[in-house]
């Protein structure tokens, strides 16, 4: 088996100096002293007002990322000591008002590289269309409708691939090198005003993938165990339009606290250097269940992201029609799925996946770090999984049931900017999972 240590730091950085006029800046503008964020009075004209996300002036520091460094952006150094990628590192930057646009716009930034030639580089950025500037310095913001756009290059030494099926067992397991660049493009609008409940999202991507022999020394290389699935997935180059429609009523779409949602996506394969045509089409729902809360006394109706522990359930069935290379079909495993295995761990022509997950706060105001920089809030989340493949829609209720479980810790530092660590028990033993964002 693979050896790993893995070295998550947050370092503290200092500001840096400018040349301009100073800018009159109270971290606690907006916030009481324990945390507490009393929402303002809204614009009277403003559609579905609940729907609008508020961030006080003293939440929007001015300066660079490394001047707001732990309130709007976010430095993750990475090292890296394993026996099949080498050794190196890398940083994962994440800026939640990119270019200072009092929260418009969002920018995440992976650079990652090691001794054996490991290598990271992606640029993701999105920008929301419904923003207005308050009186008082703060901020509104619909957060359902934005455009985004992403740009990268990544070469992994250790890709898995155990065969096709859930009962495919770890000891199938091999390995291959992806070299994959891509590039993309998309929207997502509420329909017919901004906050509305029916989402429409749309975009267009370029993927090319170069695949190579495995470095994982433990395991045979999937060219030699596949050698016809791995052919044919070597060397393609795939232009992919995506559709899809939702009516959804949670409140939010980061950290939802009430409400759900139904959507139905479409994502294809409209040209592969093959000539093959492809692709896949799914449906899902989530459920958010507000709880009674076990460790704090709540919040109240004029707060803005009041303290709230809720059950939250989702689910998806999705199946790929035509030909598409292997990794390119519905798979299970990893941050978002069947937590306690690695990442694609299960692959099928379809895929079913179900998951319940108990949130709740731990510290309901968070606390402060220094002067500026202050947590939300603290969370705890205990999640089961479950979940299967098969060669086909019709075959998933014959296939072997597949399940996880585990528990993790979520820290915010806003509504939108949560950082998850879990950790994943399952058949083939664990998964810990480091990442930004709720698994759904």
């Amino acid at each position: 088996m693979r050896r790993s240590i893995g070295l998550f730091v947050i370092a503290c950085l200092h500001g840096v100096s400018s040349t301009q006029e100073p800018v009159v800046y109270d971290p606690q503008a907006g916030m009481d002293d324990d945390g507490r964020i009393e929402r303002p009075e809204l614009p009277s004209d403003l559609k579905n007002p609940d729907r609008w996300r508020y961030t006080p002036p003293g939440r929007i520091p001015p300066g660079s990322m490394l001047d707001r460094f732990l309130i709007s952006s976010f430095f993750t150094p990475v090292f890296f000591s394993e026996q099949d990628i080498g050794t190196g590192g890398g940083i994962a930057i994440t800026d939640i008002d990119f270019r200072n646009q009092k929260y418009q716009e969002f920018a995440s930034i992976a650079l990652t590289y090691t001794s054996e030639g490991q290598q990271a580089y992606n640029f993701f950025w999105r920008r929301w269309l419904s923003h207005r500037e308050l009186a008082n310095g703060g901020i509104i913001r619909e957060e359902r409708s934005s455009m985004f756009g992403e740009v990268g290059y990544s070469r992994t030494l250790t890709r898995r691939f155990y065969g096709f099926g859930s009962r495919t067992p770890a000891s199938n397991e091999t390995s291959y090198t992806e070299e994959l660049s891509q590039l993309g493009f998309g929207a997502r609008i509420s329909l017919p005003d901004p906050g509305d409940d029916l989402l429409l999202s749309t975009g267009i991507g370029y993927q090319r993938h170069n695949l190579s022999r495995g470095r994982v020394s433990s395991v045979p290389s999937t060219d030699d165990s596949y050698p016809a699935t791995f052919a044919a997935a070597d060397g393609v180059d795939q232009l992919w339009v995506s559709l899809g429609l939702s009516y959804d009523t949670r409140d939010s779409l980061h950290q939802p606290y009430r409400g759900f949602r139904m959507g139905f996506g479409s994502n294809t394969a409209v040209f592969q250097s093959d000539s093959n045509f492809g692709g896949l089409v799914g449906v899902d729902a989530q459920s958010i269940l507000p709880l009674p809360a076990l460790l704090h006394e709540g919040g109240d109706p004029g707060e803005e992201n009041p303290p709230t522990d809720v059950l939250a359930m989702s689910g998806f069935v999705t199946a790929a029609h035509g030909e598409l290379p292997f990794y390119n079909l519905p798979s299970l495993g990893g941050s978002r799925t069947l937590r306690g295995y690695i990442d694609n761990r299960f692959t099928g022509r379809a895929a079913a996946h179900g998951s319940l997950e108990y949130r709740f706060t731990i510290v309901p105001r968070g606390m402060r770090l220094t002067d500026k920089i202050r947590i939300e809030r603290f969370n705890l989340g205990f999640f089961y999984d479950f979940g299967t493949v098969a060669n086909s829609l019709e075959d998933l209720g014959d296939s072997r049931y597949l399940d996880s479980y585990g528990m993790g810790l979520r820290f915010t530092f806003s509504r939108e900017a949560s950082f998850r660590i879990d950790y994943g028990i399952s058949d083939d033993g664990g998964n810990l999972v480091l990442i930004y964002g709720n698994a759904f």
